[in-house]
């Protein structure tokens, strides 16, 4: 079943427990350029199911570059680490704001961070404008 194929009803589910942003990056609804999508945060490939437990709402870019992936290397370790996971991590234990930019002291968020490259300079200059527009988080 792809995400196209989700029923309504679940799609609502997962719509409404979003609170109008990306899981991961907390880029408000609203403002995204492309419509949210919904990922599986564990893909189908690794034996995930479209099950509500394992379903997010996700911006286009966090989800371009989390594709199918469920861990990557820490940047600081270099040890092999799962990706924040919304249905089981919470947000502000793996990921807090120093100015714009998104720092973690976790394996996990500074993972993720790495990949969803969550601090490429257009990003951090995104979140700029939001928090001073007082649109983000």
């Amino acid at each position: 079943m792809s995400t196209r194929n989700i029923p309504a009803s679940l799609r609502q589910q997962i719509i409404d427990r979003a609170n109008g942003q990306c899981e991961y990056c907390r880029l408000p609804d609203s403002i995204a350029f492309y419509p949210p999508e919904i990922d599986h945060i564990i893909a189908r490939k690794h034996g995930g199911q479209t099950t509500l437990d394992n379903l997010a709402r996700i911006c286009w870019r966090c989800n371009h570059h989390k594709g199918t992936d469920i861990a990557t290397f820490d940047p600081q370790t270099n040890d092999l680490t799962r990706l924040f996971n919304p249905r089981t991590d919470n947000w502000h234990e793996h990921f807090h704001l120093s100015d714009s930019e998104l720092i973690s002291d976790t394996p996990i968020g500074r993972a993720t961070i790495f990949l969803l490259k969550l601090n490429r300079p257009d990003r951090v200059a995104e979140r700029a404008l939001l928090i001073e527009a007082g649109t983000y988080l």
